[in-house]
């Protein structure tokens, strides 16, 4: 499973220390996981899967270089691809970060 190493690394560095965060390859990518749930993703093409929660869809769809997540021919609601323009300076990457590590810990404990 490929995904953008780079991008992978300037996530670990933007997301919280601690045992709360872990790693899986999955998706097709490099998925971050806080607290056993999902949080986001480096891709292969450079882009992040943020998972931004049901509620975060529309104000996430807002935003310059986002597109819904889909699988198969279905929207995954909650989910969104960022594209790797829209998190090339660390200021965005981390604002993406923040936005998908509140939702993940806002989830009950599995």
């Amino acid at each position: 499973m490929a995904y953008d190493e780079r991008l992978a690394d300037r996530i670990r560095a933007a997301l919280p220390d601690g045992g709360e965060v872990s790693e899986r390859k999955m998706m097709g990518g490099l998925i971050f996981m806080v607290g056993d749930h999902m949080a986001c993703g480096a891709r292969r093409d450079g882009s992040m899967l943020a998972r931004v929660g049901p509620g975060g869809m529309d104000a996430a769809l807002r935003e310059p270089g986002v597109e819904p997540m889909v699988m198969r021919d279905r929207v995954m609601k909650g989910y969104v691809f960022v594209a790797a323009d829209a998190v090339a300076d660390e200021k965005s990457l981390q604002a993406w970060v923040d936005r998908c590590v509140e939702f993940a810990r806002s989830m009950p404990p599995k």
